[in-house]
């Protein structure tokens, strides 16, 4: 199904349809949402929505452009589990909206999501008191290689979803599979929401010392972790050596454990500040 002749996609937007039916019932298939109620960002042309309602318990749909909201509204008016809310994702009240549309707080995303927008949606939901038990994107080909990456090949935004999440490369989507036709293939991820209880001040201790830690690319980590926490770096070496990294490190090169347990020595040292 596509859209309409008349209907201009926004680049503003960074719209571009589904429209492979196989690639829709193999997302549904991966999805597992039977008896699920799902949060659907940006649904578009609604394609993937029905699809979503013929399994899923409800299907909660945030549709950004106000163009769509009456051909979705129309399109859906006898579903009685199809709810379109017009929204803008990242400025709306989420912990209010979950709890009022999902009071048992059990919920799932799936979304085929402007690309330009994929780290701020992922770091939303994994930030969120009540987060989804699992969150299926559509995202860059290329993102999605980094969201799952494995150590020696790690970035922020790897650490950051698999702090929270187990995070799964699905399958690819060639970009001859959407309407307009995008300029580079695209991927399903699975992120898996680990069922952990952190605390804050444990978050924002792993996340300061990640963030020193890929401060400058080129730079080992020891000088990164020295540099940013005003620490002398041999002291740092040692810390790093001792749970048997080389001296020359990068922060490319750490799982999430490895930062963990890094994190955890440097907060237990009484002469580092937090």
């Amino acid at each position: 199904m596509t859209m309409s002749k008349k209907f201009k996609h926004k680049k503003s937007l960074g719209q571009n349809f589904l429209k492979n039916d196989d690639v829709i019932n193999r997302i549904i298939e991966e999805s597992q949402v039977e008896g699920q109620v799902v949060l659907e960002v940006g649904p578009g042309n609604g394609v993937l929505t029905e699809a979503l309602a013929h399994s899923a318990k409800s299907v909660i749909a945030i549709e950004l452009d106000d163009r769509l909201i009456p051909i979705l509204e129309e399109k859906f008016a006898n579903s009685d589990n199809v709810n379109i809310i017009k929204g803008d994702i990242l400025h709306m009240n989420v912990e209010e909206l979950i709890s009022t549309e999902v009071p048992d707080g059990k919920y799932k995303v799936v979304a085929n999501i402007p690309y330009y927008i994929t780290a701020p949606i992922i770091r939303l939901f994994l930030e969120l008191s009540q987060k989804p038990s699992e969150i299926i994107l559509m995202v860059q080909k290329e993102v999605a290689e980094r969201l799952t990456a494995f150590p020696g090949d790690m970035s922020i935004l790897a650490v950051s979803a698999q702090y929270y999440a187990d995070v799964e490369y699905l399958f690819t989507v060639p970009k001859e599979d959407f309407e307009p036709v995008p300029q580079v293939d695209s991927a399903i991820i699975k992120l898996k929401v680990k069922s952990q209880k952190l605390k804050v001040e444990e978050i924002k201790d792993f996340f300061r010392i990640v963030k020193i830690g890929f401060s400058a690319k080129r730079k080992t980590l020891a000088n990164n972790l020295a540099n940013g926490l005003q620490r002398d770096k041999k002291e740092i070496e040692k810390i790093l050596v001792a749970q048997g990294f080389a001296s020359s490190v990068r922060a490319q090169e750490l799982s999430v454990n490895d930062w963990k347990n890094i994190m955890h020595t440097l907060v237990q040292r009484d002469d580092v500040i937090f």
